[in-house]
């Protein structure tokens, strides 16, 4: 179908950023003039200067991400359009310029007397920024000499070659040959394709496409072991370098996490791995197979039940599912799905995939390409969570605090996922909808919380053991990851040979301490979202607090605000039980 072919009232309303192409280009001409700091540098000790450098720095930077956002949704909406991906390019150009021409401003301020930043935090009039300038100061400590700076600061580009080469490697010279489908017909194994085959009901393709996929990281092997030990030493060195006491408390500085929520998440869900051998046994019975493989791990065990609902009925269940939330979020559910904020339907060219964006200053944006699915309805309800804290987050702050970490990045579109489905399987006496929403449920918690802390375990003891001097070879991470697979599945499952060289392709290793966060999303949103249907109109307040706070303070310190200490043992308890109780229900039904 042509976007033309298309009502006007199923497509985002991109003329709130823009009214024409030709007001996009006056802006992008106003803001290229705008971009020259130049006469701050050295000035910012003075507190005048500093407020007034902030004040310049938002306004230049808040009409480049209007230029940028409208370029990157018209191009969305067909990417086959040559003229927005220029128009993209450009916008991206000008972040450029205005990154290097802002580049002296922390380098400035951090190399400023402590008294002199401390008084900053304390002046009203740099409210807005305190909590900017308090991370700043804390990071003083890590900051090097002038000339040790330089030099790090020179080996930037090569530091990010490890995850450039793995890329290259990844998505440009490993090729997994041909598998044949249903038909006979041959076609070529991707990683897209790998990814369709494996929750295929074809037992046989799926082990072939397992075989065939894995092959491809076993040639290279040595190869790309020495690309990750590469990567891992790299942040040795530079947490040494700058005075951490490891790789892991580095990283988590940066987002202002403390490590007790790392080591609290993997001593959480060690506790509770019996009951992830229990769902990977009873995998293993419902599919009646005398030995269950790594292959079989997704494959379907409840037939589809398909909502199929229309747009319209998708959209009025997702409010219902939500209603506990309370009238106003239901009305600016209402006031998106009515208002142009979401481009619903597929068309030629468009993007694939759903997302949520948006910027300061405007109502948030949902692409969508629906279709009558169970998994688009629930599809919905996720990107709407994310569009509605960036709404409550852009209204309750100012725009330096405005935007949050991707820490809790999950958290809302989660909770909106949980509260659907738990309404869903009130409110329905239909068995085939029960198991399969219990079934979805399950694995939702088995891929985001005990596959990505299994990740993050082995992240942590490779990092662990270089700090230690020991070679991160390809057959020692092969041993600690198949170590940590058959602890984290149990028996019940054959740890074929292939399953050990699953670290070799997970592109999210070379971003070193990150795979944590969907864990820690996940737990948030359920504790969450069971607080809010257990305790009623409090916990929907104190969770409306935090989708109100932005990035004003720390994550974890702002999950508190929804009634969740991550540096506490509740949190993570109240989640895995949850998987435990959802088992039990599902195996009831099964029968």
């Amino acid at each position: 179908m042509e976007r033309k072919d298309i009502s006007e009232k199923y497509k985002w309303k991109v003329s709130d950023i823009f009214s024409s192409d030709e007001a996009w280009e006056e802006c992008r001409k106003t803001a290229e003039r705008k971009i020259d700091f130049s006469a701050y540098e050295g000035t910012l000790s003075n507190v005048e200067n500093l407020i007034r450098f902030f004040k310049e720095q938002e306004e230049v930077g808040l009409l480049l991400e209007r230029l940028y956002l409208y370029a990157h949704m018209r191009h969305d909406e067909d990417t086959r359009n040559a003229k927005y991906t220029s128009m993209q390019s450009q916008a991206m150009s000008l972040f450029v310029s205005f990154s290097s021409a802002t580049a002296f401003f922390e380098p400035e301020l951090i190399a400023l007397n402590e008294d002199i930043l401390k008084s900053f935090i304390a002046n009203e009039k740099l409210k807005d920024y305190d909590y900017f300038l308090r991370q700043l100061l804390k990071s003083k400590k890590h900051v090097l000499s002038p000339a040790e700076e330089k030099l790090l600061a020179m080996g930037g580009e090569v530091y990010s070659q490890f995850q450039n080469i793995f890329s290259m490697i990844d998505n440009a010279d490993l090729r997994f040959g041909e598998i044949e489908g249903e038909a006979g017909e041959k076609f070529e194994l991707t990683h897209g394709t790998y990814g369709v085959i494996m929750h295929d009901g074809y037992r046989e393709r799926r082990r072939i496409a397992f075989e065939k996929y894995y092959d491809a990281y076993i040639q290279l092997k040595n190869t790309i072991a020495a690309v990750y030990f590469g990567n891992v030493k790299k942040d040795v060195v530079l947490a040494k370098a700058r005075k951490y006491e490891s790789c892991l408390q580095k990283a988590l500085s940066g987002e202002d996490v403390e490590t007790s929520v790392y080591d609290n998440l993997i001593r959480s869900v060690h506790k509770s791995l019996p009951s992830m051998h229990r769902y990977i046994s009873l995998r293993k019975q419902i599919l009646k197979l005398s030995e269950q493989h790594m292959y079989d791990i997704y494959a379907p065990l409840v037939e589809d039940a398909e909502l199929k609902l229309s747009y319209e009925d998708a959209c009025a269940l997702v409010i219902k599912g939500l209603s506990v939330l309370g009238e106003d979020y239901c009305s600016l559910l209402q006031q998106g799905f009515e208002n142009g904020w979401v481009d619903v339907y597929e068309t030629t060219g468009k993007r694939s995939g759903a997302y949520s964006t948006g910027i300061f200053g405007l109502h948030p944006y949902v692409l969508l390409n629906y279709q009558k699915t169970t998994h688009d309805v629930f599809t919905i309800a996720h990107e709407m969570g994310h569009a509605l804290h960036t709404y409550y987050s852009n209204k309750s702050q100012p725009y330096a605090k405005a935007d949050y970490r991707i820490f809790v990045a999950e958290v809302a579109s989660t909770v909106n996922e949980v509260l659907l489905l738990k309404y869903i399987l009130a409110s329905t006496e239909d068995i085939k909808i029960r198991k399969y929403l219990l079934n979805y449920y399950l694995d939702m918690i088995r891929t985001t919380l005990y596959r990505q802390t299994m990740f993050a375990e082995f992240e942590a003891i490779a990092h662990q053991d270089a700090e230690a001097g020991v070679p991160l070879t390809s057959d020692h991470l092969c041993q600690v990851y198949l170590d940590l697979n058959q602890k984290y599945y149990g028996s019940d499952i054959v740890h074929d040979k292939e399953i050990a060289y699953e670290w070799s392709r997970i592109p999210h290793f070379y971003t070193s301490f990150y795979v944590y966060k969907y864990a820690t999303g996940i737990i948030s949103a359920i504790s969450i979202a069971n607080r809010i249907l257990s305790e009623g109109s409090a916990a929907v307040s104190d969770y409306k607090r935090f989708l109100s706070s932005g990035g004003s303070d720390s994550p974890v310190n702002l999950l508190r605000l929804a009634g969740i200490d991550l540096t506490k043992q509740d949190a993570f308890d109240t989640a895995l039980n949850e998987f435990e109780k959802t088992l039990s229900t599902f195996e009831s039904l099964i029968g």
